[in-house]
């Protein structure tokens, strides 16, 4: 089972990765990966509108250069947009320079400097290839809405009970969570907002 958070050796091994932001306020920092997605994106975009919430949306550049229309509507929505490599090869099964390549070709679709390694996962010569140029942001809260082990109300049930002030949270906007993610995230969103928290992106 993977855990809903990182452990500390691995945020010890990734110096200068973002990780979750200050605890200052009852924030928190909803984002999602692997969009966009012609079906699912929209319905989160009407959720979060629903809720007030703005979030961070990691996109694969292929998926971006495919739906232009609906990177577009993120921006104009007040959500930010990152990156996440052109097609989301694991960055530990991949040498370094097809691996900065993909991410480059990936950023071009979608601008910016905020960039999210697939699977979390990089070498330390990517990252430390990556990081000068980047905003590498990992996360504090995975949702596991792409694990067809969990139900909806597991996904929930961890995501609440792990998430604080300046968490941040993956989701997915692809087809492989649809299940999870429209079982939960209507209802995450009600339950922190009435527990008092807003919702920001990471731009």
């Amino acid at each position: 089972m993977v855990p809903a958070r990182p452990p500390w050796p691995l945020r010890a091994l990734m110096p200068g990765v973002l990780w979750r932001m200050p605890p200052h306020e009852r924030v928190l920092y909803l984002t999602f990966d692997d969009g966009p997605d012609p079906q699912l994106t929209p319905w989160v975009l009407d959720q979060l509108a629903t809720a007030g919430a703005h979030a961070t949306f990691f996109c694969r550049g292929d998926r971006a250069r495919a739906r232009p229309d609906l990177v577009e509507r993120l921006s104009a929505e007040g959500h930010a947009v990152g990156g996440h490599t052109w097609d989301h090869p694991d960055g530990w099964r991949t040498p370094l320079r097809p691996y900065l390549r993909n991410v480059l070709r990936g950023q071009r679709e979608v601008g910016g400097t905020l960039f999210r390694p697939p699977y979390g996962h990089l070498t330390a010569a990517q990252l430390a290839a990556l990081k000068g140029r980047f905003r590498v942001v990992m996360w504090d809260v995975l949702s596991r809405d792409y694990d067809p082990r969990c139900s909806a109300q597991q996904c929930l049930d961890r995501t609440l009970k792990h998430a604080r002030p300046g968490s941040i949270i993956v989701f997915h906007d692809v087809p492989k969570a649809a299940d999870r993610l429209t079982g939960l995230l209507p209802q995450a969103l009600a339950r922190w907002s009435s527990d008092g928290y807003r919702f920001a992106s990471l731009a």
